[in-house]
């Protein structure tokens, strides 16, 4: 096979992510077209019988010869019954039949096919490899007042580099100074350019058009999106789909029985036929093992579902495995997670509602001390609302208590603020909340203080991501989330939900979806959308799980079988859609390939069929089906 992409570790210095053509004219190349020169004067010239067979066996050798050698290699090995086997045994065996022309053709086509067939498979890889221009070259790291261009690899978290316009982002970061328009598609597939300003996350591979940005690096290349990407892909391939496996096995067993047959055919009817001739036998079997060879079904399945896999990497869609692409065609039960998955994650405070006692300025500082330590999207939004500078050194003995809130010690008096899981937990009543919206209660010296109201909002793109799995037969779409009932119920009704359940702990969100996946259609998989650090177990469980890439939490990334890096829950129904057409390429192959190689198989045991017909029926069979699976990687925006 001609050579592909030359991957290294991304995480080591020095990577070289390249990719290599094979020359135009190397050894293998000069020497089929030499071995076609003396076939076409074998053809053209009359010559003695001795001579003629010397010159099509010096063409048969320069053709065949790696092939025979290759088949002889794996007799050795114990792998008797492949491609190689089949064609040298039908080949060698027209020669011994005087069949010269007619072997050297077939040794001729086939290595033609074979590299018309490496050629498509490099093209194929080629075009994912596009990817790989995502790799930064150099960035411009800030050293005091100036500037010195280094390798992105050298490039620490906490840096600072400068991006002018027209570079490529070199690393994941936050902008802290200059606005400009960002160019995404090639990490997420969004073709809209993207405004960035001081604040903004930006990702390593989004192309600085016009602005000059400064951004703080946040992650060593190793751990960037980038790496990741090249990292996913490169190894999506690894994971076999089960129709490639099944094809595997197929052809492992396939190829004993054709050998087996075609023997029967060379050795019964010149046994119990009268009249029948052992030689015109032998060359129908020989026709019949040269159209059996399987490489049409074993090349163009993995190629299918790679083509598939590079087809979802540019519309932003990253598949971890070809499993998980035919998985996908099976999901009858989707479940999201809300935050920062159905709801922007962006959060405000929109009602502060103090006890007697206690004013609204005071409920806010003391929330917006104890959250100061947090890196929750509701600690920033409270410390948004707060809107000041927060003095840490009055804050003492802080706790952040997983799926509860935090506690701490401010002043000198114990500040409790979180859901009502920490007021349950700490034996405090408090006041029910009559408004949708995720509640902090607060509670001050074991003595009920009041709660603040903070709301999210709805993505725009989830709506429309509902409607779209609806329409591709997702029988139940449901959620989960920490959140409160009110809130869960809400954002439930404005999407259409089928169920919502709300409340709920990490280890509880794991419960349910272990509850879901019981109740869902025989044969159908459950797939689990979210993007925290909280989902991880449930993304791991599902069987699928499908992450929020673009500023979604690394755990989560790692988790997930899917990465959505444009953080657009409708590119699930996308994702979906291209393992759908995948599978129908990969099925076309199958269905054509074996129906027309059980045609021209019963031709050539009928004898009507020779040589010349076994080469359409292999070469021509291979070189048809990898072309159709050349389609996979031709996606459309989705």
């Amino acid at each position: 096979m001609a050579k592909g992409i030359v991957v290294r570790d991304a995480a080591e210095p020095g990577l070289e992510k390249t990719v290599e053509k094979e020359p135009l004219l190397n050894g293998r190349v000069i020497s089929n077209l030499i071995s076609a020169v003396i076939f076409v004067v074998g053809i053209l010239f009359r010559f003695s019988d001795q001579v003629e067979m010397l010159i099509f066996l010096a063409s048969y050798l320069l053709s065949g010869g790696e092939v025979v050698h290759s088949a002889v290699r794996s007799l050795f090995r114990g792998d008797v019954f492949n491609e190689n086997f089949l064609m040298s045994v039908a080949t060698i065996g027209a020669f011994a039949t005087g069949n010269y022309p007619e072997s050297v053709a077939v040794m001729l086509f086939y290595q033609v096919g074979m590299f018309l067939e490496d050629a498509a498979v490099s093209r194929s890889r080629r075009a994912i490899a596009g990817l790989m221009d995502l790799r930064p070259d150099y960035a411009n790291l800030k050293v005091g007042a100036a500037t010195r261009k280094v390798s992105a690899y050298e490039v620490k978290a906490g840096d600072i580099v400068i991006v002018k316009p027209g570079e490529r982002i070199p690393l994941d970061g936050k902008v802290i100074e200059g606005a400009s328009t960002v160019n995404t598609v090639a990490l997420t597939g969004e073709s809209v350019p993207r405004a960035v300003r001081a604040g903004d996350e930006v990702l390593g591979g989004f192309m600085n058009i016009n602005g000059l940005l400064t951004v703080e690096v946040s992650r060593e290349f190793g751990q960037s999106a980038v790496a990741k990407i090249l990292e996913l892909v490169e190894e999506a391939s690894d994971r076999k789909a089960p129709t490639e496996s099944f094809i595997t096995r197929f052809a492992r067993g396939y190829t004993p029985v054709v050998t087996a047959m075609a023997l029967l055919i060379a050795v019964i009817p010149p046994l119990t036929l009268p009249g029948a001739s052992f030689s015109s036998w032998l060359y129908r079997a020989l026709v019949f093992l040269a159209i059996s060879c399987p490489c049409a079904l074993v090349v163009s399945i993995p190629l299918g579902f790679f083509g598939g896999i590079g087809g979802a990497s540019r519309n932003g869609i990253l598949v971890k495995g070809s499993n998980f692409l035919e998985a996908l065609n099976r999901v009858g039960v989707v479940v999201f997670d809300k935050t920062g998955t159905l709801t922007r994650g962006v959060f405000k405070v929109t009602d502060i509602r103090p006890r007697e006692g206690m004013t609204k300025e005071q409920l806010l500082e003391y929330a917006a001390l104890v959250e100061s330590y947090s890196n929750h999207p509701i600690a920033a939004s409270v410390l948004g609302a707060y809107g000041k500078e927060v003095d840490r050194s009055v804050i003492e003995d802080y706790e952040e208590i997983p799926g509860h809130g935090v506690k701490a010690r401010v002043r000198g008096r114990e500040v409790l603020a979180g859901n009502e899981k920490l007021m349950e937990r700490e034996g405090l009543s408090y006041d029910l909340a009559d408004t949708a919206g995720t509640i902090v209660h607060l509670a001050v010296d074991r003595k009920y203080a009041g709660f603040i109201v903070i709301s999210d909002e709805i993505k725009e793109d989830s709506a429309k991501a509902i409607k779209a799995l609806r329409s591709l037969g997702v029988k139940k779409i449901a959620m989960l989330t920490g959140d409160s009932k009110a809130t869960g119920e809400k954002v439930g009704r404005e999407l259409g939900l089928d169920e919502v359940y709300a409340g709920l702990l990490p280890h509880q969100k794991v419960e349910m979806l272990k509850k879901l996946d019981s109740e869902k259609p025989p044969k159908s998989k459950i797939l689990f959308v979210g993007d925290g650090i909280n989902d991880a177990p449930v993304l791991a469980m599902a069987d699928i799980g499908a992450a929020m890439g673009g500023l979604g939490a690394d755990a989560a990334i790692e988790a997930a079988d899917v990465v959505l890096m444009t953080d657009e829950p409708s590119r699930l129904a996308g994702a979906i859609k291209i393992a759908r057409r995948t599978r129908l390429i990969v099925w076309q192959n199958i269905v054509f390939t074996l129906f027309t190689k059980v045609f021209f198989m019963a031709l050539g045991a009928a004898g009507l069929a020779g040589m010349w017909e076994a080469v359409f029926a292999d070469v021509g069979v291979t070189l048809i089906a990898v072309l159709n699976s050349l389609r996979a990687i031709r996606v459309e925006r989705v």
